[in-house]
């Protein structure tokens, strides 16, 4: 990985370009966590992928592209945010009838639209991207302890509110 980084520094696009379908996948979980849209979270990467490109050669320590990437990903996330660009789509609101992933996708998007942005924010780095408590504390600018809070608390609300989910659901 390290080797691939210093060769996308070196200018190699076909390695910046292979670098980036790595993290594609981690890119949009980050994005979509934060700003809840698909087409809001496209505009997010696709800023983040051009100002990786362009200041490629300011990371000083190659093996720590991913967490560069992120943090960049999860700047680029606020401010489209502060811009106040987000919006609801009826595109992403799934049809009665559709199949039982579409249901369960839309029943974990329920659960992650109650969550706080702090809360949600941190499980998705910890659980869906699997970054150390310390490396989301250098991402986030917060403590550790606030990070291991944030995570008991987040866990904590989701057990809330999966179990009211699942009785209101069964009555």
């Amino acid at each position: 990985m390290k080797s691939l980084v210093m060769r996308a520094q070196n200018h190699d696009r076909d390695a910046f370009a292979e670098l980036i379908s790595l993290y594609r996948q981690d890119m949009y979980r980050v994005a979509k966590s934060y700003l809840r849209n698909d087409q809001d979270a496209a505009d997010a990467i696709g800023e983040t992928v051009l100002a990786c490109f362009e200041k490629l050669s300011s990371l000083r320590e190659p093996e720590h592209f991913k967490t560069w990437l992120i943090r960049i990903l999860i700047n680029k996330c606020n401010d489209l945010i502060n811009a106040d660009k987000r919006y609801v789509s009826m595109d992403d609101i799934p049809e009665a009838g559709q199949n039982d992933a579409a249901q369960s996708n839309m029943e974990f998007m329920m659960l992650m639209d109650s969550l706080d942005e702090w809360y949600r924010t941190v499980l998705v780095l910890r659980y869906g991207e699997g970054f150390s408590v310390r490396e989301i504390s250098d991402l986030l600018g917060i403590t550790e302890s606030a990070v291991k809070a944030r995570l008991k608390r987040g866990r904590d609300k989701m057990k809330k509110f999966y179990g009211e989910y699942k009785a209101e659901v069964l009555i």
